[in-house]
């Protein structure tokens, strides 16, 4: 544990910000499946957040960002930089609020995403796929267009807004004894820690990441931060490092971090669609993944699950390679 509270948003910040953002997102739904728990020997629920806005529980958090931001600043627009998600959710909470959107992208991002960007409006400047050219080039983009910075994680708004996800699924499911997330830059998992800490603190959270891009997983367990160098994951959307605002929230309320091989997130993935027929990508997998891995760990247990996105490229589906 940290020496003192990390600062975070409090449960009033997060209430206000479901609130804000009720009309115009969905209420997703809580879904399990009696064949994958007979897999993992476990009671699993699923929040499907790949069934959100802009198929990702990022549109929880850009709203709450857009919708908080000063009027006075609107005309200016909104920028940020990111692989995928958090730029489809701020194009499209900017559109609905009639600013512009100005994204910085990776050039290897998922396609599928890069196109979802382009539709909601947003002006893409690509760069590197480094987090130094990424934040270099945003640097460069503000500068120019005067917008105001939205970053997909490392934002106390944006935090608020994800923690709205597991705000609805311990609403639905009272008597979980844990909560599973994704971490990439630690805004849903963040958020998830919060609500669970506000709402539910007998509930044990836990982070999944892949073993080949476990920065997390170091920081976690090393207490001090480590920075993503190189991740070579399938989990686009897990490749990011922590942020200063996510990562003293996740030392502090998270339980643990796991981690997970490749070829277990393709599994987790696959069985989602053909057991489920729900569409994920695969940094929502993931945290299936654990269970698969190490299933005796979690026998038994009541375990609620964020399925973070279902943004696939249907062109390049893992287990076709």
């Amino acid at each position: 544990m940290t020496s003192s509270l990390p600062l975070a948003p409090s449960l009033r910040e997060m209430k206000e910000a479901h609130r804000r953002i009720i009309p115009f997102i969905h209420r997703t739904p809580v879904l399990s499946c009696q064949g994958i728990n007979r897999v993992v020997d476990a009671e699993i629920w699923f929040k499907c957040e790949n069934m959100q806005k802009v198929g990702a529980f990022k549109a929880r958090g850009a709203t709450n960002a857009v919708r908080s931001l000063d009027p006075a600043l609107w005309h200016l627009g909104v920028a940020t930089h990111s692989s995928g998600n958090h730029a489809q959710a701020l194009s499209w909470a900017a559109k609905l609020a009639g600013i512009d959107a100005h994204i910085v992208m990776p050039s290897n991002s998922n396609r599928v995403k890069v196109e979802a960007v382009k539709g909601y409006g947003g002006e893409i400047t690509f760069c590197e796929p480094t987090l130094e050219s990424r934040e270099t080039t945003l640097v460069s983009v503000l500068k120019r267009t005067g917008a105001t910075e939205i970053h997909p994680y490392n934002n106390l708004n944006i935090i608020a807004g994800q923690a709205t996800a597991a705000i609805e699924l311990l609403e639905e499911q009272e008597d979980l004894e844990l909560v599973m997330a994704p971490v990439g830059g630690g805004g849903l998992l963040s958020g998830t820690a919060l609500a669970c800490h506000y709402l539910a603190p007998e509930v044990r959270v836990i982070a999944a990441e892949p073993a080949q891009a476990d920065d997390a997983f170091r920081s976690f367990n090393q207490r001090r931060f480590i920075p993503s160098v190189n991740p070579d994951t399938i989990a686009d959307g897990l490749r990011t490092s922590l942020g200063s605002l996510t990562f003293p929230i996740i030392l502090t309320y998270v339980d643990r971090v796991v981690t997970v091989r490749e070829e277990s997130i393709i599994t987790a993935m696959r069985l989602l669609w053909e057991r489920m027929k729900v569409v994920v990508e695969p940094s929502a997998a993931v945290p299936l993944a654990v269970l698969l891995e190490d299933h005796e760990a979690f026998r038994g247990k009541r375990i609620g699950i964020i399925l973070s996105g279902g943004n696939a490229d249907l062109e390049q589906l893992p287990w076709q390679s």
